[in-house]
Formats: C-alpha cells, sequence, structure tokens
C-alpha cells in the first residue's frame, strides 16, 4: 500500500503509547491522535490513501454511529475488511487515534475500506484530507444550538462537504435542505433514499428533520429514491433498493433506525458498484448487533441470562422523540438520564412523552430539570436521584420485570458511565 514510511514510527509509537495510557485512565480516546497529529501532520493523509475500496464519510445530526454501523457490516458480509471508528470518535483527532489503533507501527492499516463517521463542523476540511470517495448526508435536525447557532448552517457544512465526493452523494430524500442539494456544484452523481409516504404517515411525529427556513419552501423537494423503505414491523422492514425488494432486520427498533438502512443499502451499492448481492446484504443485517448504545442488551446485575438493560442513547429532541415514539408500550421498569453533556435541555419541552405512563428513576446532574418537564406532562415519577451510582442500585432493587428487561433513556455520557457501573466499559458485548 502506499504512503506507509518508517519516518511515522516515532509519531505512531506515541499515539499507540498514548492509547494505553488512556485506556488505563478510562478515557481520552482522541488525545492519541492528538499528539500523532502534532508530531506528524500529514500522518492521517497517509493513513486515509491506502484502502482499496477508499474511504466512506457519515454525516448527518443524527444516525451517524449507526449508519456507519449498519454499512460496516454489510461491506464485512461481502467480504471486505473495514476499518471504522465505532465508538462515535468523529473529530479529526478521534479518526486518527481510530486509525492508531488498527495502524502498523510505519503507518498501514490492513483493510480494504474506511467507513468514517464525521462531525459536520469538520468534514469538509477533513474530506481534503481522507478524500472520500462517497459521502452520505443522513439528516438535518435541531441540535447543537449553543455551538451551531442554526440549523441551517449545519446544513451547509453537510452540502459543502459534499462537494468532495468522487464517487457519488447520498443524501436523504426526506430532508427538507438535504433534499435540495443542488447536484450542478457536485464533483459526482447524488443518490436519495428515503421511506414511503405510507411508512412515514405512519410514525406518530414522521422523521422530525428540521423544516427549511430560508427556501420559501418549508418541506421537502420530490425526488426518486434509490432505496426507499416499504413496509415497518418492529425491527423487520423491507427495503426496496435498485430493482430488488430486501428484507432487513434492524439492529434496534424505530423508524429512524429503517431510514438508516436505506442509506446504508445505497452507500453499499456505490462502495461494491457491481459486487453488490443483496442476499449477502440482507444477511450483514440479521448478523448486526447494535451500534455502541443504541438499542444495546446489557445485564442487569452479574447474570447473564438474568434481567437486561436496554440503553436507548438520545443527545436531542429530535433523537429522543423518534426513540419513544418506536416503543412497543410504554415500559415496565424505566430511567431517564441526563448529565452536563447535554448543557441545554429546554429542547424537552418540545418532544411528546406521552407514552411513558411512569418513571422509576431520574438521574444525572439534569435530573430536576428533567423531573419538572415530566411533572408538566403529568408523568408520575418514583425517584428522582442526580447520583447515577446510586439510581443504578435503586433500579437493580427493583423486582425484576415481567419483560425480563429494563429500558435506560440515556445521553452520551451517561451512556458510558451506565455500562461502566454494569460491568461493561467497552464496546465487545453489544447484543440484540
Amino acid at each position: 500500500m502506499s504512503g506507509s514510511s518508517i519516518r511515522y514510527v516515532p509519531a505512531v509509537l506515541a499515539g499507540k503509547v498514548a492509547r494505553v495510557a488512556t485506556r488505563l485512565r478510562g478515557g481520552g480516546s482522541a488525545f492519541p491522535g492528538y499528539i500523532a497529529n502534532r508530531l506528524a501532520p500529514s500522518l492521517l493523509q497517509t493513513l486515509g490513501g491506502q484502502f482499496r475500496y477508499g474511504v466512506v464519510f457519515v454525516l448527518g445530526s443524527n444516525g451517524k454511529t449507526t449508519t456507519t454501523h449498519m454499512i460496516s457490516e454489510i461491506l464485512r458480509a461481502h467480504g471486505l475488511r473495514v476499518f471504522t471508528n465505532p465508538t462515535g470518535a468523529n473529530l479529526p483527532q478521534g479518526v486518527t487515534s481510530a486509525l492508531l489503533a488498527e495502524a502498523t507501527l510505519t503507518g498501514r492499516v490492513r483493510a480494504d475500506v474506511a467507513v468514517l463517521e464525521v462531525d459536520e463542523g469538520f468534514a469538509a476540511d477533513l474530506a481534503d484530507v481522507l478524500a472520500p470517495r462517497v459521502i452520505v448526508a443522513l439528516n438535518v435536525q435541531v441540535d447543537q444550538l449553543y455551538r451551531f447557532y442554526e440549523t441551517e448552517r449545519v446544513a451547509d457544512m453537510m452540502l459543502d462537504a459534499a462537494t468532495r465526493a468522487s464517487v457519488r452523494v447520498v443524501v436523504n430524500r426526506e430532508d427538507p435542505y438535504l433534499s435540495k442539494i443542488d447536484e450542478a456544484t457536485l464533483r459526482s452523481p447524488v443518490s436519495f433514499f428515503g421511506a414511503s409516504s405510507d411508512v412515514v404517515g405512519s410514525s406518530a411525529h414522521g422523521l422530525v428533520n428540521a423544516a427549511d427556513t430560508r427556501s420559501g419552501n418549508a418541506g421537502t423537494r420530490e425526488r426518486d429514491a434509490e432505496s426507499e423503505v416499504v413496509s415497518v414491523d418492529g425491527r423487520a422492514v423491507e427495503i426496496r433498493s435498485g430493482d430488488e425488494v430486501i428484507p432487513v432486520t434492524l439492529p434496534a427498533r424505530g423508524l429512524h433506525y429503517a431510514v438508516d438502512a436505506a442509506a446504508a443499502l445505497s452507500v453499499a451499492r456505490h462502495v461494491l458498484a457491481g459486487e453488490f448481492r443483496a442476499a449477502a446484504a440482507s444477511d450483514g443485517f440479521s448478523r448486526m448487533a447494535p451500534a455502541y448504545g443504541r438499542g444495546e442488551l446489557v445485564p442487569l446485575r452479574r447474570d447473564p441470562a438474568g434481567e437486561q438493560v436496554e440503553f436507548v442513547m438520545f443527545k436531542n429532541g429530535p433523537s429522543l422523540q423518534l426513540n419513544v415514539d418506536a416503543l412497543d408500550g410504554a415500559p415496565e421498569r424505566v430511567l431517564i438520564a441526563v448529565d452536563e453533556g447535554t448543557p441545554d435541555v429546554s429542547w424537552l419541552y418540545d418532544v411528546d412523552l406521552g407514552a411513558f405512563d411512569h418513571v422509576d428513576v431520574v438521574t444525572g446532574e439534569k435530573a430536576h430539570q428533567i423531573a419538572t418537564r415530566l411533572a408538566y406532562a403529568g408523568i408520575p415519577i418514583g425517584v428522582v436521584e442526580p447520583d447515577m451510582e446510586k439510581a443504578v442500585e435503586i433500579m437493580r432493587g427493583f423486582a425484576p420485570a415481567s419483560t425480563g428487561r429494563q429500558v435506560w433513556f440515556v445521553n452520551y455520557e451517561l451512556m458510558m458511565i451506565g455500562r461502566r457501573i454494569l460491568g461493561y466499559g467497552d464496546q465487545e458485548v453489544a447484543r440484540r
């Protein structure tokens, strides 16, 4: 492969040492990449230029980690060796850190393709370094306004990055901003994915994508979809992709996951070209465990055959709404946890929480703010306990749920803390 060189040994070695040290301390996943990039500014470009099937970027307000996981598993089902950043470390230093985990000391990565979740704010600059062949833009939803200020700015970041794709841009037809992409500005053709109007209409709140506030048309532009969700029954969905209808078993329930799956199928088609096989794609989904903390099941106690915790991670109003809408009834045992990793939780008042008939425990540094919102909605609360460790002990103290499962709605930081309290600080236990 091109680019591997003895000159990268000091930077790669320093990054690997930093990675071991930070893992022993229980965090700091981006720090090794920061060290390596400072020592060898051209390292990331060299690492990214080695993949026979190129680099894929996954962008979007929500769904990046899940879609990255889906694309990776479809490609693995076709026999490809896939490099990815599975924990969602999506800033340049995080991507470098993930690459360092797989690289030899001379900067060689043994993989056929890289599928990378990328932060929208850095996507264009990172694309100039890594030269992605395929870029997928999932959605523009109200998120991180304290950082981005307005949703149309996020849309522009994605659309700007899309001009760097050399083979294909894959775009959500159901998104008011992204569906209006100007194909004349692009180097490569555009394919669209989405869901049928009947499928979207059957969801209580649709896909919760942001309305277009600048074009005079708040809705979407009509587009033909290369991949379209045509039926959803729990985790069993059907997606028309090309000339085929492909049965898919989702790793977690919800319309948003079905649409992510449609995006993943389109991306895989353009990475693999003539090598794509619908049967292999369907098989990849059937073997797919949930992405880290997204519908993942972890034992509540040490007995792996006992009661389970389903982690449902959210980071903003749209992701919470979509996950609440995906519930198949009010959970028998439920915990909601938010900490300072979500600085402003005022968006909670825009989320319809009517699917809950109670919440057993509210925890995290934002516990009292969550409890106030639940109280306004008339939802009974069992305990407000800001300390996550104490909250977990309360949940463990309940009689086992008749379903054998508790449901924990958590933001990213408390998802990681909760998993660690239960004894699973890494990703290897991800299951359905």
